[in-house]
């Protein structure tokens, strides 16, 4: 099975910019990431509610083109360019990058072989500041099955906002572009910069050389995750603890045994997981205010107070639990220095060779899963995933599992393959 590139080209705006926004200045947020970094979503669509007439399926491609320009008026800097020497976007209506591709074959074919055939269905275009903001690809299948993959710069935007862009296109063509709610673009306006503290560079990995790394898929079927929960809960818990907490608590157990495994003792470590902080903000902001609006908060874990046993899955649900806590109502004029000195501290315990790490991140219950183009649901959503040593959570098949995405050096994957809670609530693939 391979896929075929049809053709490329550029969507622009249906309606120009005005000249009044025709430059979006970054925050001091969205400076924190390279214009390298490509945050991807890819929807999957079955032939259960695809059409399959060649009427039709002409009739959904134009569609989709001309919903994309028409939200685009709306999402304006993902059709403009990134200038790197003034931090910020020019808004001059070039476009989005499109292509359409084709595979021979059903989806239910790719999705046999998903974890092999992923990286073809979203373009990796270049990181020069002359590139598409972002990339996005349609990729059809026989009997009308469809793949609809979105690839933006993590400089313009978050994983909150890139799925607020699917669901505003998916609605812009299935019901109008009059249904949307329109987003709002420039945080600096809303938060002051004065007296920021200075950025301490992230330290480089700890593995090294991305070739030693491998990124594994673990499946958590919403059966596990239950079995999960009523392991993890405790009478103190006001409330059953959630799907992503039972789940990253488990791998961050299973990874805290691939180290004392390997160093031969039980070491201190953190998990450290993204956050959207528009809940957090007061006063409250637009309802859909674009940018990089997340932070980082960490769970800790000390090594010597466990007399060298690993802990249990409650203790560690109740350690995120706190550590989400802590992240409590943030003044806007706090924002930036908050968030800069949260990363100051995680690049701190970096640093530490004493101390074990594990980024998480999740996607789940973002509105990937909702975007209806006009012929149903996505059947199963993912994201590209380059080797690194980080975790990734996202909702599984049917909405009520988990897909980990784990990267791991290749050593420590075969370990994390063989913990026996990772064999027993999951299936890796």
């Amino acid at each position: 099975m391979e896929v075929q590139m049809l053709s490329t080209k550029l969507i622009k705006p249906s309606s120009p910019t005005p000249s009044h926004l025709r430059t979006l200045k970054l925050s001091p947020i969205d400076q924190l990431f390279t214009y390298t970094v490509k945050p991807s979503a890819i929807c999957y669509y079955s032939a259960e509610s695809s059409s399959s007439s060649r009427s039709e399926d002409v009739e959904r491609r134009n569609r989709l083109e001309t919903s994309l320009s028409e939200t685009l008026t709306l999402f304006y800097p993902l059709a403009g360019r990134y200038i790197k020497d003034s931090h910020s976007v020019d808004c001059n209506d070039e476009g989005v990058e499109y292509l359409e591709a084709k595979v021979e074959g059903q989806l239910s074919q790719l999705l046999s072989r998903r974890d092999e055939m992923i990286y073809q269905l979203v373009r990796l275009s270049g990181g020069e500041s002359t590139s598409p903001v972002a990339s996005i690809q349609i990729t059809r299948f026989d009997c009308g099955e469809l793949v609809i993959g979105v690839r933006i710069h993590h400089i313009v935007t978050d994983g909150f906002n890139a799925a607020s862009f699917v669901s505003s296109w998916a609605t812009a063509s299935r019901e109008g572009i009059g249904k949307l709610i329109f987003p709002t673009f420039g945080l600096t306006s809303f938060f002051p910069e004065n007296d920021l503290p200075m950025l301490k560079p992230r330290p480089p990995p700890k593995i090294s050389g991305t070739n030693e790394v491998v990124t594994r898929r673990f499946v958590f079927d919403g059966a596990k995750i239950s079995s999960l929960k009523a392991r993890a809960h405790d009478p103190s818990f006001q409330r059953e603890p959630s799907r992503v907490a039972v789940v990253t608590a488990l791998i961050w157990r299973a990874l805290m045994g691939v180290s004392k495994a390997k160093h031969g003792r039980l070491r201190t470590s953190l998990a450290s997981h993204s956050i959207n902080l528009r809940p957090k903000i007061v006063p409250p902001l637009p309802p859909l205010c674009c940018g990089n609006l997340t932070t980082r908060y960490k769970a800790r874990f000390t090594a010597d107070d466990s007399n060298g046993e690993l802990p249990d899955l409650k203790e560690l649900v109740g350690l995120l639990r706190d550590a989400t806590k802590s992240i409590a109502a943030m003044p806007r004029e706090d924002m930036y220095s908050t968030v800069i000195k949260a990363r100051n501290e995680l690049h701190e315990d970096m640093e530490d060779e004493e101390v074990d790490v594990f980024l998480f991140s999740s996607w789940s219950r973002l509105s990937f899963h909702e975007a209806d183009f006009g012929w149903g649901k996505p059947v199963w959503v993912s994201k590209i995933h380059f080797p690194a040593d980080q975790i990734f959570l996202l909702d599984g098949e049917g909405g009520d599992g988990i897909d980990a995405w784990v990267g791991l050096n290749k050593q420590d994957m075969l370990q994390l393959q063989q913990d026996g809670d990772i064999m027993a609530f999951t299936c890796s693939v």
